[in-house]
C-alpha cells in the first residue's frame, strides 16, 4: 500500500486527488496540507511513501517544502503537482531530489501511474513537461531573456545565488557573516524587486533572467 500525503492550497484539487485514490486498491491518502508547514508537521508522526506536492502555496511554498522533505526524509518520494509549467522550476524541484513532476490537467490514469513510477524509484513527467526537458537538452543555450526588473545590489546577487543554492536563511547570514534580520531584509527587498511571491518566484526568476551572471 502506497501512503501518500497531499499538499495543495485548493481544496477542491485535494478533493479531486482523493476521488482518484480512492479508485486505487494499492494507494492510500494518510494526510493532506494546504502548505508546507503543515505538511512537514504531518510527516513528523505520520509514515508517508509519496508526498504529491503543489508548488504555488502561502506561507511555505512547493519548493522550500521539498527541500526541507527530502532533507530530513530522503526516502519519501516528491511527486510535483502544479499549473506552473516553466522549465527552471521543473529543473529546480528536480535539483531538490523531486522525481517528477506532474501537470494539474493530468487525468486520472496519468496520476496514478506516476505514483506507482515514483514510488518504484522511477521518475514521472506530464508528456509536455518531458517534451520540455529534452528540447533543453538537445538545442543550445537560449539567450536570457532581457531583465524587466530593477537592478539587484552586489549582496543582494549573493544571497539570490545562495537561496537558488538551497540555503535557509540562517545558513546564508552564517556565510555571509551577517544578522538573521539582514539577511531577511534582503529577502523581502528581491521579492519586491523581482515582484515574487516566494522562494519559488525567486528562484524561477533567477533561472530564467540569468540573474546570477
Amino acid at each position: 500500500m502506497v501512503r501518500i500525503l497531499i499538499a495543495d492550497d485548493h481544496q477542491l484539487v485535494i478533493d479531486g486527488l482523493l476521488l482518484m485514490l480512492r479508485e486505487s486498491e494499492d494507494m492510500q491518502c494518510v494526510g493532506q496540507a494546504a502548505h508546507g508547514h503543515a505538511a512537514l508537521a504531518l510527516l513528523e508522526t505520520t509514515p508517508v511513501d509519496v508526498l504529491l506536492l503543489d508548488i504555488n502555496m502561502p506561507e511555505m511554498d512547493g519548493v522550500e517544502c521539498c527541500r526541507q522533505v527530502k532533507e530530513r526524509y530522503p526516502h519519501i518520494k516528491v511527486l510535483a503537482l502544479s499549473m506552473m509549467r516553466e522549465l527552471s522550476l521543473v529543473k529546480a524541484m528536480l535539483k531538490l531530489g523531486a522525481s517528477g513532476f506532474l501537470l494539474k490537467n493530468a487525468g486520472k490514469d496519468e496520476v496514478l501511474d506516476a505514483i506507482r513510477k515514483v514510488f518504484d524509484g522511477k521518475q514521472a513527467f506530464s508528456a509536455e513537461v518531458m517534451e520540455s526537458l529534452m528540447n533543453s537538452f538537445s538545442n543550445k543555450p537560449a539567450k536570457p531573456k532581457t531583465s524587466p526588473f530593477p537592478t539587484i545590489s552586489r549582496r543582494e546577487k549573493q544571497i539570490l545565488q545562495l537561496i537558488v543554492d538551497e540555503k535557509t536563511t540562517a545558513e546564508i547570514a552564517e556565510d555571509l557573516f551577517i544578522s538573521f534580520g539582514t539577511v531577511e531584509t534582503h529577502r523581502r527587498n528581491l521579492l519586491l524587486k523581482l515582484n515574487a511571491r516566494n522562494t519559488a518566484g525567486l528562484v524561477k526568476s533567477a533561472l530564467e533572467y540569468d540573474l546570477l551572471k
